[in-house]
């Protein structure tokens, strides 16, 4: 599957058709691509990116530039609405995985799975969380571009703390070592909200689910009893003291980024990004990497991270698809993979962990991911559980109730999807 992909990475085919130039040398092309690899000051992304990458496609593809234009991520999506009502949008866009829907509803994409003829390659190599993130009404309007996820953190001395030897494996692991940390001061587990991202991994590992497979239906789902006990078992944990009112909005509650390395919180959910921040602030930390503890279902995080997708206003599609091929390649993925960008390729994560080790957890953890719900209203979707669910741990309605009110609320977003 690699090879395959090296070989169209490269530029070697071209599918597209009604482009008004491919970046031949008789029509040569510039691309602009809009993305936000600099978000927070990070140049090594950029550089990556502008002083590697782009030049080796252009060299590859001698008829064809990439002008890459980075905007800061709060700004991305403003921009990208007002341009697509100006009709001057770029030709290639990095866009978060929560906004493909809503560009897609907004007709402004062009769908890769109708255009490109080795799109079935190129998305089955990808992991299918991942690509799921890319899909709208049928239609795939991007392909993966980097990932992420969520796997359990924790610590030796939180370890040590509750006499255990590895990280909880199960619900049954985490309860226990909660009953074992009470009077220690250290809380069993902390998380900084109850949208998707935070609940999502507890619903799944327990063999619940959001909606139905087609994604039309919250009732019967969200709130159905395999759900309801994945939320039943943090409630119960809150109610116990062992999670901290960060998860319900305290704003002033010590953050899971410090309270970790601290020992005030025994084990967190987050993402790879932590090494780094962890590494300035707390640099004698020597984090511990665990999957998601499960339930009546097997390991299940959620996905994050960025897709490309191809403006259906762009007048160089088939040179953009050009590039778009480029970043399934080992050398696009590889290279971004030593910024901290994990790879979206399976096939790459061994090389991935040659770069660093630490990443291999995360790999693991990718193979069973899922995104959150695709729909263009993701952003209404938190809002919704946020304020339905903090309620329940708070002690003012049941966690059945609470799901339920929220399903009820889902439902007619997914309809009207």
């Amino acid at each position: 599957m690699a090879a395959a992909i090296a070989l169209v990475a490269a530029g070697c085919s071209s599918t597209s058709a009604g482009s008004s130039s491919d970046g031949s040398s008789s029509n040569p092309v510039t691309l602009t691509f809009w993305g936000s690899y600099g978000n927070g000051g990070n140049s090594t992304q950029q550089d990556a990116l502008n002083k590697t990458l782009i030049p080796a496609f252009e060299k590859a593809n001698p008829g064809i530039k990439v002008d890459y234009v980075d905007i800061p991520y709060d700004s991305l999506l403003q921009k990208l609405t007002t341009s697509a009502a100006g009709g001057t949008l770029p030709d290639l866009v990095r866009s978060d995985i929560g906004w493909v829907p809503q560009l897609g509803q907004l007709g402004v994409l062009t769908p890769l799975s109708d255009s490109m003829s080795d799109f079935g390659t190129l998305s089955k190599a990808t992991y299918p969380g991942s690509l799921s993130t890319n899909k709208y009404n049928g239609k795939y309007y991007g392909l993966p571009l980097d990932t992420n996820t969520r796997v359990l953190i924790t610590s030796q001395k939180a370890l040590a703390a509750a006499g255990m030897s590895t990280p909880p494996a199960t619900f049954d692991d985490l309860k226990q070592m909660a009953a074992k940390l009470k009077g220690t001061g250290m809380s069993v587990f902390a998380d900084g909200g109850l949208g998707g991202w935070n609940i999502y991994p507890w619903i799944w590992s327990n063999g619940g689910s959001i909606t139905n497979s087609s994604l039309t239906k919250a009732t019967g789902y969200l709130n159905g009893d395999k759900s309801v006990a994945a939320i039943q078992m943090l409630v119960d944990l809150y109610k116990e003291g062992q999670i901290p009112n960060l998860i319900t909005g305290n704003q002033g509650a010590t953050s899971t980024s410090d309270g970790l390395p601290t020992g005030k919180y025994a084990t967190i959910l987050d993402g790879p990004w932590m090494k780094g921040i962890w590494g300035g602030q707390y640099k004698d930390f020597q984090p511990i990497y665990a999957p998601v503890p499960h339930g009546d279902g097997p390991s299940t995080s959620v996905v994050g991270g960025e897709d490309i997708v191809l403006t259906a206003s762009s007048k160089h599609q088939t040179a953009a698809e050009k590039f778009i091929r480029f970043t399934q390649s080992e050398s696009f993925q590889i290279d971004m993979a030593k910024t901290g960008q994990m790879t979206v390729i399976p096939a790459y994560a061994s090389k991935q962990a040659a770069i660093d080790p630490y990443y291999t957890m995360y790999a693991d953890q990718l193979k069973t991911a899922k995104a959150r719900l695709a729909i263009p209203q993701g952003a209404k979707v938190d809002s919704i559980l946020n304020t339905a669910l903090t309620p329940a741990f708070t002690g003012s309605t049941s966690v059945k109730d609470a799901l339920t009110t929220a399903a009820q609320q889902i439902d007619p977003l997914l309809t009207g999807k």
